[in-house]
């Protein structure tokens, strides 16, 4: 299926999920390309940032799925020596000790993925979240170097130590929203939002039970607490139709696809993962571009002129 959907303004969040989303979302956004739609703006968090930035910044979804073929945990996790991790937690009782990897192998790593510098000079708009720390704010970043903004959206808790930008401290943007909407909906006058939601959702007593029986239990759990928030946008099924909260009339299609778990670091078959992704996205978003060039065709009130 080859349709373009130059009449409408589309945006694309991609939501945290660890290395979970990172392949899920590389492979929906080869979906997107397949399909040849034309994204008006992105915004990503955790994971999402991370895939959405590189895309954003004019890389090729070709070129970065080729790099995470070869990619291993330590071209972005450099925890700390047993030694000194003990140092720390014994001699030092954990002062000043916030996290078990420092993040400058990651930001490197991600430097070394992107073909623009800046948000200014990205092919697409882009946006990341992050939690400042030093202020206890929800943070959208939309200018400066891309890399080290990237970082501190997906800054894990626990895992990496939180990003120094400009005096102040930023970690993760899962611990406020799984998926920014906000950050480019009404920033962009756009038509359709799509969300690609990747982050896991456990519930009840067996799911819990098997967040528990998975290696690293203790980062199953963090994991679990980060991704336990179930957005305004998300029900129980793999599409979800719905509007913008602040009114401007754009439609927010909700992808949520069946994928199965990929551990940290990058424990399973990332590729299997990804390409599921492709496969479900380019059937979910085809279905939905039919819809859509009938109501174009029927010019529906919520399409802007």
């Amino acid at each position: 299926m080859n349709k373009k959907t130059d009449k409408l303004r589309i945006g694309v969040v991609l939501s945290s999920g660890g290395a979970r989303g990172v392949f899920a979302h590389t492979g929906f956004l080869q979906a997107v390309d397949e399909l040849n739609i034309d994204v008006a703006a992105i915004a990503g968090c955790s994971a999402g940032a991370l895939v959405g930035g590189i895309y954003a910044s004019g890389t090729s979804i070709s070129k970065w799925s080729e790099v995470l073929e070869t990619t291993q945990p330590s071209d972005y996790w450099r925890p700390d020596s047993k030694l000194r991790f003990l140092w720390n937690m014994i001699v030092r009782k954990g002062r000043g000790y916030t996290g078990f990897s420092e993040t400058d192998t990651a930001i490197n790593f991600i430097r070394k993925q992107l073909t623009a510098e800046t948000f200014a000079n990205c092919r697409i708009p882009f946006h990341s979240l992050a939690m400042n720390m030093t202020h206890s704010i929800k943070t959208f970043f939309g200018e400066g170097e891309l890399a080290p903004r990237i970082m501190a959206s997906a800054a894990i808790p626990i895992l990496y130590r939180p990003v120094e930008i400009e005096g102040e401290l930023f970690s993760d943007g899962a611990t406020l929203d799984l998926a920014p909407t906000d950050a480019i909906c009404c920033k962009h006058d756009l038509d359709i939002l799509i969300v690609h939601h990747t982050a896991i959702h456990c519930q009840g007593k067996a799911g819990l039970q098997h967040v528990l029986s998975q290696p690293w239990s203790l980062l199953e759990i963090l994991f679990l607490q980060l991704y336990s928030e179930r957005p305004w946008y998300l029900v129980d099924k793999p599409v979800n139709e719905t509007y913008c909260q602040c009114g401007c009339g754009a439609v927010v299609l909700v992808l949520k696809p069946d994928l199965p778990e990929l551990g940290w670091p990058m424990r399973g078959d990332g590729q299997k993962l990804q390409e599921s992704a492709r496969i479900q996205g380019i059937e979910l978003l085809s279905q939905q571009m039919d819809k859509w060039s009938k109501k174009v065709a029927t010019k529906r009130p919520w399409f802007k002129n």
